[in-house]
């Protein structure tokens, strides 16, 4: 402010001494946003609400006196009476300037501090009636009033200094202040308190207790301050010290080029160099690479871009650009890593064996991807390391299972901070080599987000027409894969996305039968349990019966992980008695297998003692292997409506109402009255009902359970069934035939009848489960009911043997039923 506008405002506060002024009950009220007005306190104030300026007007054609009252809701443009605080300051208008816009420009002065009673006028603009708070300076202060306001003094010359704003003339306007509130309004409207803070001081009416407030905000922001100018003085002494390191090190390397030695930042950049010779990058990589050291050694070192730099270059040396393992492929010596590590999976292990004899005869052949599909426990991952052995190569794993982010594959940009190479060249860089055997596990669990599909981002990394030029985002620049023999796990293909299950080639490794599964347990998993729990076969063995026993009626799998566990809490259980002290050999028998791992988990579910009548055996394909699926069919009187219960799938719902028009359609051969199905309710149920059930090989079944229930003839126990059903009668194909047939040879199933058109199927069956089931392939209802329920099911159309003539008389017959 200049000198005049100083003298000018003293002579208009000076002619405007409060004293001389004669406050009225009644004034105009001026709501303020964001500020506390205090006694003395001199400011500008930008007026350009309505009511604002019409309260400005009447101030002027009065006294200039105006109530300023701050305002709850800052935002609020028209607060109500409730909105503003009771307690405000009178000031007196000293100028006023007239903008523009319209707006007004005044200058006011705090007077006195006033309560309001009520408000009188609040329409055009606010007026109220008030009561003023008169506050008459203490006759005598006491000496402990006089230490505070003592106290009060040297906390604002102590923060002004540590802010660099004081000066003597503060200091002396201070010193001359005698009023405890006087002193405590002109500190209180200099600190930055809140709105609710500034307003608690200005309704406190003792001096000394309000000023007794005020010292306690001081004092907060007194170590506010000191804190905030150690943490400058910090800043500024480490910028100086960082300054004063870097023209130091220069000197010093100065010094060292005079002298003829290096220093450690050149030691640095020399090995850079070596490293890169020694990668044998490609001349791309190599430019970059070389391109990037030039900058790395202007930079100062302990700037973050240089740290960014360092990274980049470390992971561009360390990948393994021209680093190869040399194959060494026998093929008698991989069949017979392959034969001692797994039993059985002769299919599996001969496309393994045909994929290596290509290798060996062309080595330079693009690589296939194999993608190896079964439940848990079949051996998957254990099948991609001896592949890795067999070819003499580094294995590297990784899991897919649950990834949603794109940069897991193809990796960050450098412009993050903490940004990676993508997995796969993060394992390429582990493996040190640029031909490894390359598993990624659970391709099925894939999953995708915002932040991207992996899935997709798989499709340049597994094809080995366009992986040749494999770029990830932190390295960007194309890395060579094909070289790289990739295998993938899955539970299952569903969930595969169809792009990327073309890219593949599936090799389905099922669930093993019991026989497997003993002969694994006797060669591989018991003696791995033995060794692990520190037992040996002198203290611990499991007879042959016991260990069947185990199989079947303490693990439900396809594969052999629960079969391992409970091996496992057989060797603990023996362990911990011979820790104990117990002595002996001990035995396993079917005698005291309960003792070890308790009652039976699984008995199988064929408990009926005979053949019942609506209850056929179906076969199902899940996730874990084959399982056997009852089908109850009940018949009860009403009128004539469809019951389907069990949570089945749209599938199979179709399956059922298939099932009940064929029967229809067939009611006079079966000796059916017509009223049966109009005045009976037809119930199918599904058990497990907690569980979801779906899919296209339940038609045959449920058709057999429904016929045996409407002719009061019982299906044998013994027999289970797979396929489709049309509503002429013809079953059609399934899949899964394998797995199907494991499992029901579990439940103790000794028939199984097929589509015809499954026969090729059977090469692919056991021949442990072809010794022990008999499988009847049919091509017409009509067989799969005479093998089921027997003979003379058709009482019209008996005798019938040619499976041709079946589905010729069965498709004429339901031509003419919705005729009659």
């Amino acid at each position: 402010m200049a000198e005049r506008d100083k003298d000018d405002l003293i002579r208009l506060i000076d002619e405007n001494d409060p004293r001389d002024i004669e406050i009225p009950d009644r004034i105009p009220v001026l709501p303020v946003r964001d500020i506390v007005i205090f006694n003395d306190m001199v400011l500008p104030l930008f007026i350009g609400r309505d009511k604002s300026l019409k309260a400005v007007d009447e101030a002027m054609k009065k006294d200039r006196l105006v109530l300023l009252a701050t305002q709850r809701d800052p935002l609020a443009d028209d607060p109500g009476p409730r909105e503003i605080y009771r307690v405000g300051t009178v000031c007196r208008i000293l100028r006023i300037l007239k903008l523009p816009d319209g707006h007004f420009k005044v200058l006011v002065h705090g007077i006195e501090k006033a309560k309001i009673q009520r408000f009188i006028n609040c329409k055009t603009h606010y007026e109220v009636k008030l009561h003023v708070i008169k506050e008459e300076p203490p006759e005598k202060i006491e000496l402990e009033h006089q230490a505070l306001m003592r106290i009060v003094r040297e906390h604002c010359e102590k923060i002004l200094t540590i802010r660099g704003e004081y000066t003597g003339e503060i200091g002396i306007l201070l010193g001359e202040i005698n009023d405890p509130g006087k002193l405590a309004d002109l500190v209180a409207s200099n600190l930055k308190l809140k709105i609710e803070e500034a307003q608690g001081l200005l309704e406190i009416d003792d001096s000394m207790e309000r000023l007794m407030e005020v010292n306690n905000y001081l004092t907060r922001e007194v170590e506010l301050s000191t804190v905030q100018a150690k943490i400058q003085s910090t800043v500024r002494d480490e910028i100086s010290k960082n300054q004063r390191d870097y023209f130091l090190r220069e000197q010093a390397r100065a010094i060292h080029r005079e002298l003829g030695d290096m220093d450690e930042r050149s030691e640095d950049i020399t090995e850079f160099m070596e490293k890169i010779r020694k990668a044998r990058m490609p001349a791309q990589a190599q430019k970059e690479c070389e391109k990037q050291l030039s900058r790395l050694e202007q930079m100062h070192p302990d700037s973050s871009e240089a740290t960014i730099i360092r990274t980049y270059m470390d992971w561009l040396v360390e990948l393994p650009w021209s680093k190869s393992t040399k194959d060494l492929i026998d093929i008698k010596a991989a069949k017979e890593v392959l034969d001692e590590r797994h039993y059985g999976l002769a299919p599996v292990k001969d496309r393994i064996l045909e994929y290596l004899s290509v290798r060996k005869l062309n080595p330079k052949k693009k690589g296939q991807i194999l993608c190896f599909v079964g439940p848990p426990g079949v051996g998957k991952t254990s099948l991609g390391q001896a592949i890795a052995t067999a070819m003499n190569r580094k294995f590297f794993r990784m899991s897919l299972g649950g990834i949603r982010d794109e940069a897991e594959i193809r990796g960050h940009r450098r412009t993050y901070i903490g940004s990676m190479p993508g997995r796969i060249l993060q394992g390429l860089s582990q493996c040190k080599t640029n031909n490894p055997v390359f598993m990624m596990d659970e391709v099925d669990k894939i999953g995708v987000d915002f932040r991207g599909d992996p899935a997709s981002a798989l499709l340049e990394a597994l094809d080995p027409e366009q992986n040749v030029g494999f770029v990830d985002h932190f390295v960007n620049m194309p890395f060579d894969l094909s070289k790289v023999l990739f295998i993938l796990t899955a539970n299952i293909t569903d969930t595969i996305p169809y792009a990327l299950l073309d890219r593949m080639e599936v090799i389905q490794l099922p669930g093993y039968t019991e026989e497997e599964k003993t002969a694994i347990a006797k060669k591989y998993l018991f003696p791995r349990q033995l060794l692990d729990n520190g037992l040996t076969e002198q203290d611990l063995s499991v007879s042959p019966t016991a260990l069947e026993r185990i199989i079947t009626q303490y693990t439900s799998e396809a594969g052999l992980r629960n079969l391992e566990r409970e091996l496992a809490a057989l060797c603990r259980k023996v362990a911990r008695k011979i820790a104990e002290g117990k002595k002996g050999r001990f035995t396993i028998s079917c005698g005291n297998l309960h003792k070890y791992l308790g009652p039976p988990k699984f008995i199988p579910e064929l408990d009926q003692d005979d053949s019942q009548v609506g209850l056929a055996t179906g076969l199902a394909w899940t996730q874990v292997g084959g399982e056997v699926l009852y089908i109850e069919v009940s018949l009860i009187d009403g009128k004539g409506e469809l019951i389907i219960t069990g949570q089945l799938g749209d599938v199979m719902q179709e399956s059922a109402r298939a099932a009940v028009t064929f029967a229809r359609s067939r009611r006079k051969a079966l000796g059916i009255e017509k009223k049966v199905f109009e005045n009976t309710d037809i119930h199918i149920h599904v058990p497990a009902g907690a569980i979801p059930k779906d899919g296209p090989s339940a038609g045959i079944s449920m058709t057999t359970a429904l016929i045996s229930a409407l002719t009061d003839r019982p299906v044998d126990r013994l027999v289970a069934m797979t396929g489709e059903i049309s509503l002429r009668g013809r079953i059609l194909p399934i899949g899964g035939l394998r797995e199907k047939s494991i499992g029901a040879l579990r439940a103790g199933i000794t028939t199984i009848i097929i589509p015809e058109k499954n026969k090729s199927d059977l090469m692919e069956i056991p021949k442990t489960v072809l010794k022990k089931v008999r499988f009847m392939p049919v091509s017409t209802i009509d067989e799969a009911l005479e093998i089921a329920i027997g003979n003379g099911v058709f009482i019209a159309e008996t005798g019938r043997k040619s499976s041709k003539k079946s589905v010729r008389k069965s498709a004429g017959k339901s031509k003419e039923a919705p005729g009659k």
